[in-house]
């Protein structure tokens, strides 16, 4: 099996270079309206939001702003197949403009401005972040009433075009099987409450701006693989740091990411480049933290009614009886840095089959470059 991984240094408010209904999920994060890092991007390409900004007008910035993604989000419908996920990372904005102090709430506007492109809202997901100590306030702290809330969590976005996606071939019913989570992950990550820490935020000297705002690998992860299936592709238009990419590889689809900052190449290829270590371990953690579970739960209640016919190990539904993990061989570059190939090979290549599963951890080793 190979993937493809492109990415474009452009203006993900224009993806001439992607046909329509090409993509089947977009995972992303943009930039943050009202939130200071962000006011110079934003300006530079509207700088109406400028003069707002210096005229201490917080509502008509932070409408230019969102004008300025809403048309993105148009694109991305347009992109996307029918049936697509788009999956949104935002978080709310608190700011003093003048001498008021309020929020500004980006969850909602992009809610709105979807809703009306044609997206079908779904369930979202409060990712909390434990960011902040719980002993920081804002306002007047002890004293009613000028004390404000913080702001602990952003939110996960989930955004579908359409009806639910149909897979009609025997080749999609096989790569969507292949494809399916464990009983308890779906349990764990269909939740509408994540507790997943962020993470460092530092990349000066490698971009115009000083901080990524990047969300975690994990947030990536599981995303891609409760929205998709083996080799669908993936789109980040507002790639960043290159995290969705090294999620997509981890994880066997194609991926497509937009970064307007052409500064931030260096550090793509540099994250993409570790994707092979990062996405191997990554499913053997999830084979281990599977025996883990399946240890306590025939504890219990006994011996599971079914097992994966792949691996020989036992699993709780019918649904996790072809799953099947392909570990990243190698990662090859083409002679334009903005092009990437990932191969790989079925685990069961490394594996002496077992109804054991700590037979197929110890066996569960990438081979050698």
């Amino acid at each position: 099996m190979q993937t493809m991984h492109r990415v474009f240094f452009d203006d993900s408010a224009r993806l001439s270079f992607l046909s329509d209904e090409s993509v089947h999920l977009v995972v992303t994060s943009p930039p943050y309206p009202m939130i200071e890092m962000w006011d110079g991007a934003f300006s530079d390409r509207n700088p109406f939001i400028r003069d707002a900004l210096s005229e201490q007008d917080g509502d008509a910035a932070f409408e230019l702003m969102h004008e300025g993604l809403d048309r993105v989000w148009r694109e991305l419908f347009r992109v996307l197949c029918r049936g697509g996920i788009a999956c949104i990372n935002i978080g709310d904005a608190t700011r003093t403009m003048g001498d008021r102090f309020k929020l500004y709430p980006n969850h909602a506007r992009i809610l709105h401005a979807c809703h009306n492109i044609g997206f079908e809202v779904l369930p979202c997901i409060i990712w909390r972040k434990t960011t902040n100590a719980p002993t920081k306030f804002m306002g007047s702290g002890m004293l009613p009433a000028g004390a404000y809330v913080t702001l602990e969590h952003e939110y996960i976005l989930i955004l579908r075009k359409g009806g639910k996606r149909s897979f009609i071939t025997e080749e999609d019913k096989h790569r969507r099987r292949e494809s399916a989570i464990f009983w308890e992950e779906r349990n764990r990550w269909f939740s509408d409450i994540w507790d997943v820490k962020g993470v460092s935020q530092n990349i000066e000297n490698a971009s115009s701006r000083a901080r990524s705002a990047a969300f975690p690998f994990e947030l990536a992860y599981r995303l891609i693989q409760m929205y998709s299936v083996r080799e669908d592709t993936v789109l980040d238009p507002f790639l960043g740091t290159g995290v969705t990419a090294v999620a997509a590889i981890a994880s066997g689809r194609n991926s497509v990411g937009v970064e307007i900052d052409d500064k931030m190449e260096s550090l793509i290829r540099q994250n993409i480049s570790s994707a092979k270590a990062i996405g191997n371990a990554c499913i053997v953690q999830r084979i281990q933290e599977h025996a883990d579970f399946i240890s306590l739960y025939t504890g219990d209640k006994g011996h599971t009614k079914h097992q994966n016919s792949v691996y020989g190990f036992p699993v709780v539904t019918s649904q996790e009886r072809e799953i099947r993990f392909y570990l990243v061989d190698f990662i090859a570059y083409s002679e334009e840095s903005t092009k990437h190939a990932a191969s790989y090979y079925p685990l069961e290549n490394q594996l002496r089959l077992s109804t054991s599963m700590q037979s197929v951890i110890s066996n569960a080793i990438p081979r050698s470059e």
